[in-house]
């Protein structure tokens, strides 16, 4: 027997053939063996490391994202980033929108904006999509306008060419490159590029469903995202040859009964022509919402479309695009823009899902 000192001064009688005493601070510890990380050679080939192993997060230490709005912000910078309170559930969840919109496409893919009712904020909602998509995304993006009744799309960037789809579509033969194609476009700032509708019907003929097919089939070499502004008449050629062609669509109502009633009537008319995926898969646009609750119960409206179509987004009033005149996002109001973040990753969510419908040559 021999003593032993505790912790406190207390002494106890310990057996010479006692085992030691544990460290708690190795409790319930495996023993590690001498030499097992060095000798990776004793690894099987499958886990032996390699350059592929050395990446940011797994070689830094975690670190709290920096939030980016509100207090949280103002505290992170008086504090000098010391204290960082993080972001805030609704900063988060705006991230993972934006890492939606970001989702990769394969190919190429067309989008149709569509409503059976002008006014509605149809063409508003295309250029407004068509920023946010350019400007969080890394590949081109082009808006199409495809109102063969002088449609106003070219007006809502700053028109950097007189060219238009007619022009476009005229000189196709001879595109062979991206640089090519440049020079039919306007580019926004944020590079948004947007092909304008021919406006004057003193030289301009009218396009038909083989014209914007042939249009679509030519952009789809050079861009990743093709949006089309359609014109309000369904039954249309033009309007016919582009939704036959398209992915996607998004379908545009205001907060109204008439046209509430007319846009259900589109995906009627959708379904009953064997385009009823088109329908399940599209996102709704409840658009210019008034902050002020009206004799039209918006919640109800979007109770319809949410039981025919994939998503439903509501898109607030906005003095900024009451005018329809060329507006950036950056001068809308934070409601507004969120909107449109939320319209982009509900159709960024298609993206992996929708079967790529065939373009007619």
């Amino acid at each position: 027997m021999v003593k032993v000192d505790l912790d406190g001064g207390t002494e106890k009688l310990v057996p010479l053939d006692a085992p030691p005493r544990s460290d708690p601070t190795t409790a319930g510890r495996q023993p590690e063996e001498h030499g097992s990380v060095a000798h990776a050679s004793e690894l099987p080939e499958a886990r032996r490391p390699s350059a592929k192993d050395v990446t940011d997060e797994r070689m830094l230490r975690p670190r709290s994202a920096a939030p980016e709005r509100g207090w949280r912000r103002v505290l992170y910078q008086l504090s000098a980033g010391l204290v960082n309170a993080g972001p805030s559930v609704a900063e988060r969840h705006a991230r993972e929108q934006i890492a939606t919109i970001k989702t990769p496409v394969r190919g190429s893919r067309t989008i149709a904006v569509v409503s059976t009712k002008g006014g509605v904020g149809k063409t508003t909602t295309t250029v407004n999509l068509g920023h946010t998509f350019a400007a969080y995304r890394g590949d081109r993006i082009v808006a199409l306008d495809g109102n063969p009744d002088a449609g106003s799309l070219g007006y809502r960037v700053r028109r950097e060419t007189s060219a238009t789809a007619d022009d476009l579509l005229g000189e196709a033969e001879a595109i062979a490159r991206y640089s090519d194609l440049r020079s039919f476009t306007s580019q926004a700032v944020s590079r948004l590029e947007v092909i304008a509708s021919p406006d004057d019907p003193g030289v301009s003929r009218a396009l038909g469903e083989a014209e914007y097919q042939r249009l679509i089939a030519l952009l789809e070499h050079h861009y990743n995202l093709i949006l089309v502004d359609c014109g309000t008449g369904i039954l249309d050629s033009a309007n016919r040859g582009i939704v036959d062609v398209a992915d996607q669509l998004v379908v545009v109502t205001s907060p109204s009964i008439d046209s509430t009633r007319a846009t259900s009537y589109l995906l009627d008319w959708l379904q009953s022509h064997e385009l009823g995926g088109l329908v399940s898969d599209a996102v709704a646009v409840v658009n210019a919402v008034p902050r002020r609750k009206g004799l039209v119960d918006v919640t109800e409206v979007e109770g319809h479309f949410a039981q025919r179509c994939r998503a439903v987004v509501r898109i607030p009033w906005d003095r900024h695009l009451a005018a329809g005149a060329g507006t950036s996002l950056d001068e809308c109001e934070r409601a507004t823009t969120d909107a449109y973040t939320e319209l982009a990753a509900a159709v960024a969510e298609g993206f992996s899902t929708t079967r790529r419908r065939k373009v007619h040559q």
